[in-house]
This record gives C-alpha cells, sequence and structure tokens, in this order.
C-alpha cells in the first residue's frame, strides 16, 4: 500500500485522493474533539484516547513498517514535542470554555499560520482566490467564535482564560501539521512516519497526566466508560489525523490543512446536537460561509 500510495504523489488521482481524504479529517477531527470535550474530564479523556491509539499503533510501529532511519528520529522528536505542547493548551482551554466557543478559534487561526508555514518550509505559493477562500473561511470561522462568546454569555473570569489559550493552541495546530508534513515527506515509507509518531505521541505524556488526576479527584469517574471514550476516540485519532496526514504527502499543505478546517461545520452540528449547546440560524449561515471558502480555496488551485 506504501508503495501505492507514494505513485501517486503529484498525480491528478493523487490530487482527489488528498481532498478526500482532508474532508474525511475534517469530520473525524470534529468527534474527535467533540469526544475529548464530553462528559468526561479533557484532561482525562485527552489521556485514555491517547493511550488507545498509542497501544493500537504499538504492533504496527515495532513489527509491521520499517523502523525509522537515523535522519527521521529528530524530526519525530520535535513532531512530539510539538504535539504535546498542543495537548497540554487544548486541554486547559476545553477545560475553562465550551466546545462552540474553544473549538472555533483554534480552527480559525491553524489555516491561515499554516498556508504561511507551507510557503516557508516547501515553497507553496496560493492563488489571490485561494488567498481570498482563505480569508473567507478563517473570517467565517472566528465570526463563529464571536457569535457564540456573544450569546453564551459565559463569565469573564473563565471566558478571558479560554481565548487566551485558545489563540496559541491555533498557532500549535500550524505548527504540528506543518512539520509533520515535512516528516511524512522525509520518510521512504509514510506508515513508518505514523505509526513511530502515534506510538510515541500516545503512549509517553497525556495518560499519565490523566492517571495523576484521577488518582486526586474526590468523585473519580468510573474506569469502564472512560476507556470506551478512549478506544473510540482512539481509532477516530489513527483514522482523522492519519488521513490529514497521508493528505499532505500526496498534495499541497496548504489546502489538505484548509479543507480539514471544515471541521468546525461538522463540530456546530455535534455542538447542537449532541453537546446540547447553542447554535441558531446565524451560525449556520457563518458556516455557510466556511464551507465556501474551502470550495474556493480547492476550485482556484
Amino acid at each position: 500500500m506504501s508503495a501505492w500510495l507514494v505513485s501517486l504523489e503529484g498525480t491528478a488521482a493523487g490530487r482527489d485522493l488528498a481532498m478526500l481524504l482532508a474532508l474525511s479529517s475534517a469530520l473525524l477531527h470534529a468527534v474527535f474533539g467533540a469526544l475529548q470535550k464530553g462528559r468526561h474530564d479533557p484532561w482525562l479523556s485527552r489521556g485514555a484516547m491517547d493511550l488507545a491509539y498509542g497501544l493500537m499503533a504499538a504492533p504496527f510501529a515495532l513489527f509491521a513498517v520499517p523502523w525509522p532511519g537515523a535522519s527521521l528520529w529528530p524530526i519525530l522528536a520535535l513532531s512530539f514535542a510539538i504535539h504535546t505542547g498542543y495537548k497540554l493548551v487544548q486541554a486547559a482551554a476545553y477545560a475553562r470554555g465550551a466546545f462552540t466557543v474553544v473549538y472555533p478559534i483554534v480552527r480559525g487561526t491553524g489555516p491561515v499560520f499554516t498556508v504561511i508555514g507551507a510557503w516557508l518550509l516547501f515553497s507553496e505559493r496560493f492563488t489571490p482566490m485561494q488567498w481570498l477562500g482563505v480569508a473567507l473561511l478563517a473570517g467565517g470561522i472566528l465570526g463563529l467564535a464571536a457569535c457564540n462568546i456573544r450569546t453564551m454569555r459565559l463569565e469573564g473570569a473563565t471566558l478571558l482564560p479560554a481565548l487566551a489559550l485558545a489563540v496559541p493552541t491555533g498557532g500549535l495546530v500550524a505548527a504540528y501539521t506543518t512539520w509533520d508534513a515535512y516528516g511524512i515527506r522525509a520518510s521512504a515509507d509514510p506508515f513508518t512516519f505514523l505509526a513511530w509518531l502515534f506510538f510515541l505521541d500516545g503512549l509517553l505524556v497525556m495518560p499519565a497526566i490523566a492517571f495523576w488526576r484521577w488518582r486526586r479527584m474526590a468523585d473519580a469517574p468510573a474506569v469502564a466508560p472512560l476507556a470506551l471514550r478512549g478506544v473510540s476516540g482512539g481509532l477516530v485519532a489513527l483514522l482523522g489525523f492519519g488521513g490529514i496526514m497521508l493528505a499532505t504527502r500526496l498534495d499541497k499543505v496548504g489546502e489538505a490543512a484548509v479543507l480539514r478546517e471544515t471541521s468546525v461545520v461538522f463540530a456546530a452540528l455535534i455542538g447542537w446536537l449532541l453537546l446540547k449547546e447553542n447554535v441558531g440560524p446565524g451560525r449556520f449561515a457563518l458556516v455557510a460561509l466556511i464551507a465556501a471558502g474551502a470550495v474556493i480555496v480547492e476550485i482556484g488551485g
């Protein structure tokens, strides 16, 4: 399968597959965010999901794919550091703000920084029409966040820390998207990079933090439902994040990142239908603007 994927790089079929992977990743990313923000403490949810996907990736990393070469280990190390910082800041933001407030801000700032990072690292260029699409998408996402902030009437003591954490989380999204795209392109077998990143990233930090917090809770949740959430989220993470990384190898990093941010469309539906958060007609109009921006980016390329 690795040889087949590599053979599609730079082809029309590869571009079509990259678009499909990016849009699928958008849906799965919204599901993953909702699972982390659900009824459990977000630190516990993230730890359970990381443990699950780390264990799922272990046999592939250790036995199924070629081991990383010497040049790939430093790339994996920096990817691990960026992902760890992202998860710590994101969990802190979710602990302070509603999903429909934090998530759009994170995803709205991410694509702009990613496009700039792809320009610096891969010399990618966007056409003026594509930049218009990026502006519409990012503007719609940030408008959605502003709408949520205005109507949810969160207390300032909670809202301001959530906003302060959401913006750097978006910057870290751009950092890991760009750097991981570099890593998966530097690996002869793309699944080597994916398997080892999931293996190391899943097992080394967040499960320990989650266990530490769980042991100190006065009313700690039962292990079984938390484990079920972890397994569900782990599967979603493997498919969603793995999909977007493969998309960045098959086609432009910036375009894949922008399409992935249509996850906000799915997140709005999840927040409304499953998390019972307030999502009205104005928000869905902004969601339509986000979708239009993504379409313009794709057509403009």
